[in-house]
């Protein structure tokens, strides 16, 4: 999976850098996001530029960091959703979890 990480602070943006958000990364993705969800992270920017294309274990794994942010006050903001992406995400109603 290629990614690149910035931290800001208590922000951290972590750039997908990955056509397709699917079953092949989602569980490296949720380690990935284990890791950088710590209670010091007040919001954790996931940028999906180059995301064309998401399933449901994608989903799981954006649901996950979002979990994690939750338990310490934090929050999840998604940048740059492609449309095919934003289309799944308000089918889903998790646009009422997510900041778009």
């Amino acid at each position: 999976m290629k990614f690149d990480v910035e931290k800001d602070g208590p922000t951290i943006t972590l750039r997908l850098r990955e056509r397709k958000l699917d079953s092949t990364i989602a569980s490296e993705l949720k380690g990935e996001f284990l890791i950088l969800c710590k209670p010091k992270v007040e919001t954790l920017i996931v940028d999906l530029h180059d995301v064309e294309f998401c399933d449901s274990s994608g989903l799981s794994a954006l649901l996950i960091a979002d979990r994690k942010m939750r338990e310490h006050g934090g929050s999840v903001k998604l940048l740059n959703v492609h449309k095919k992406v934003s289309s799944l995400i308000h089918i889903s109603m998790l646009d009422r979890v997510f900041n778009m």
